[in-house]
C-alpha cells in the first residue's frame, strides 16, 4: 500500500490553514488542473465530521467520481477523510496542522490501495504513486498561496 506524506510550511495561523483545507470551494480552486468539483453531498463551505462529498474530476483524460466521508475532526489540528466509493480499492487521507511560531506546518498523509490486484501494484510503481504525490504537492502549494494572501 503506497503512503504519500508531504509537509508544507504556511505563514498563516493554524485555524486559517485548517479551515481552508476543509473548505469545498477552496478545494475546487486548488485542484483546477483536474477540473475537480463537488457534485453531491456537501457542495460548498466547510466540511464537518460525518459529511460526505462526491468529487468529479478528470484524471488521465477520464472523468471520474469519488465519494469521500470525513470520519475524524479534531479542530483545528486534524481531520481524516476516507473514500466511500471511487476508483481506488480504498484510501485514507489524513490532514494534520501543527502550530509553529509565525505559521503552521500542514502535513498530508495519503494512504491508498489501487484496484485490480497485481495490475494495480504495477500501475503504482509505473506512474500512479508519482501522479498522486504531484497532485498532493500541487494542492498544498496552492493552499499555501491562498492562506498567505488571506492576511
Amino acid at each position: 500500500m503506497p503512503v504519500i506524506e508531504y509537509q508544507q510550511y504556511i505563514e498563516a495561523p493554524v485555524e486559517i490553514c485548517f479551515d481552508l483545507a476543509r473548505n469545498v470551494d477552496i478545494h475546487t480552486k486548488t485542484t483546477s488542473k483536474t477540473k475537480e468539483k463537488a457534485v453531491d453531498g456537501v457542495k460548498e463551505g466547510l466540511l464537518e465530521q460525518g459529511d460526505t462529498v462526491t468529487w468529479e474530476a478528470v484524471h488521465f483524460g477520464i472523468k471520474q467520481r469519488l465519494k469521500a466521508q470525513v470520519v475524524l475532526m479534531e479542530k483545528p489540528n486534524k481531520f481524516v477523510d476516507v473514500m466511500v466509493k471511487g476508483a481506488f480499492k480504498s484510501f485514507v487521507h489524513t490532514h494534520q496542522f501543527i502550530e509553529e511560531p509565525g505559521g503552521t506546518i500542514m502535513i498530508d498523509k495519503f494512504q491508498y490501495i489501487s484496484p485490480f490486484g497485481p495490475i494495480g501494484v504495477l500501475a503504482d510503481k509505473l506512474f500512479l504513486e508519482r501522479y498522486m504525490k504531484a497532485f498532493i504537492v500541487s494542492r498544498a502549494k496552492e493552499l499555501k498561496k491562498i492562506a498567505e494572501n488571506v492576511l
